[in-house]
């Protein structure tokens, strides 16, 4: 249900508030600019609106970094992206096939929370088609953290530690990713 609350110097925040089964009053704010607050049903709204309103600098400035980043770059079509990663992911298995890995099925959809994701037990990767807005590096750093899920399903220290074999700039190219708003 979409609300509002002023902030003590006149400023508004509209958002979207969702009942769920939190623990914690949560906010995630979209690159369109919508500001969503989940809250368990038992939490009065002076308190979420409380909350809200102490989040009121970081609000308004994600949604000036968003409106900022609006014109983003596109580096690939859709065609190109998976173009280019299948052509990829053929270069990099035999790295991970001498580790015993099977050649996984590929697939592509638009997802809002990641890049990229592994089904190990089904032998499934599945990349975002909103790569196409980043860079061919953050791409195959992509490629190369969704493989390495074969060898370790999640992100301990180990995963970290093999995935730095194959790609020591991981942490300079998870951060850029970070960066591309789409």
């Amino acid at each position: 249900m979409l609300k509002s609350v002023n902030t003590s110097d006149g400023r508004k925040i509209v958002y979207d508030l969702q009942i769920k089964k939190v623990k914690n009053v949560n906010m995630r704010i979209k690159p369109d600019g919508m500001v969503y607050v989940s809250a368990n049903k038992r939490v009065p709204i002076k308190v979420i609106e409380d909350f809200i309103v102490s989040k009121a600098d970081f609000v308004f400035g994600a949604l000036e970094k968003f409106s900022a980043k609006s014109e983003t770059e596109q580096y690939f079509t859709q065609v190109q992206l998976k173009d280019f990663i299948l052509q990829f992911c053929k270069l990099v298995y035999p790295y991970y096939e001498a580790l015993g890995i099977k050649y996984p099925v590929i697939k592509f959809r638009k997802m809002t929370s990641q890049w990229g994701s592994c089904n190990s037990t089904k032998g499934i990767l599945t990349f975002n088609t909103q790569l196409m807005y980043a860079p061919t590096e953050c791409v195959e750093y992509v490629v190369w953290h969704e493989f390495t899920h074969f060898l370790q399903p999640n992100h301990s220290k180990y995963f970290y530690m093999e995935l730095e074999k194959v790609c020591p700039r991981r942490k300079m190219l998870r951060k850029e990713l970070k960066g591309i708003s789409v």
